[in-house]
């Protein structure tokens, strides 16, 4: 199993706190969110990782010749990083050589929640907290008749219950055609500015996708100036 890192985006919405640097670099207790990942991907046995880059990328290439913690790390240049997300991942295609964990760059989380997401039953899997409900921004993992039916900010009328989804999506390697072919269907029309999770609904039309619960566990998504504070002062202390 390997780990794909998006991290190619610019971040505009934490300008003040990235001061020109990738999201991805933020210091949280003074360690960056990248260098976190580096680590709990080696802790749950994660020897190879690709990162997709774009916007200043020679600061995370930097960083991770500083400290790669023993991982095999190759570089992805996403030279259309001021698009969508989707981006990132159709440049990533080609990566999905093994089992693969897709992993956002902006997440400060527990130890528990990858490993819970690598050790888990489901080959298709992702992560769900159901402690929380949309108000809002949140990417709800949607869920009908025991399979997840969508990853979306627009939760459709029927499902039988949702959580927030971590950003982390785990998908089989023989599955991986499925997930490429759900992206083209949106690359070949060219919406390049769209978020990757919507484009993703024909695989779990087609690939039966579990979920792992981590409810009450520390974790956040760190998008706005809040969310930095909310990754010092509430997730940190109990990681």
């Amino acid at each position: 199993m390997k780990a794909i890192i998006l991290a190619a985006g610019v971040g505009k919405r934490l300008w003040q706190v990235t001061q020109h640097r990738p999201k991805c670099l933020i210091e949280i207790g003074g360690r960056s969110l990248l260098h976190r990942y580096l680590q709990s991907l080696a802790s749950v046995g994660i020897r190879r990782v690709d990162i997709v880059v774009g916007y200043k990328q020679e600061m995370i290439r930097a960083a991770v010749e500083q400290d790669s913690y023993g991982l095999i790390v190759k570089f992805l240049v996403n030279e259309e990083f001021h698009r969508g997300s989707i981006s990132s991942l159709w440049i990533a295609r080609d990566a999905f050589d093994d089992d693969a964990i897709v992993m956002d760059a902006d997440v400060l989380f527990h130890r528990e929640i990858l490993r819970r997401l690598v050790s888990s039953p489901h080959e298709n899997a992702l992560l769900m907290d159901e402690t929380v409900k949309q108000t809002g921004e949140e990417c709800m993992v949607v869920v009908a008749g025991g399979r997840v039916i969508a990853l979306t900010k627009k939760v459709p009328e029927q499902y039988d219950y949702a959580g927030e989804g971590v950003g982390f999506l785990r998908v089989r390697h023989a599955d991986t055609p499925r997930v490429i072919s759900s992206l083209r269907d949106y690359i070949d029309k060219g919406s390049w500015d769209m978020e990757y999770e919507d484009a993703l609904l024909a695989y779990f039309r087609d690939v039966r996708v579990g979920y792992e619960k981590i409810g009450g566990l520390p974790w956040t998504e760190i998008d706005f100036i809040d969310d930095v504070k909310k990754a010092e002062l509430e997730v940190l202390p109990r990681l």
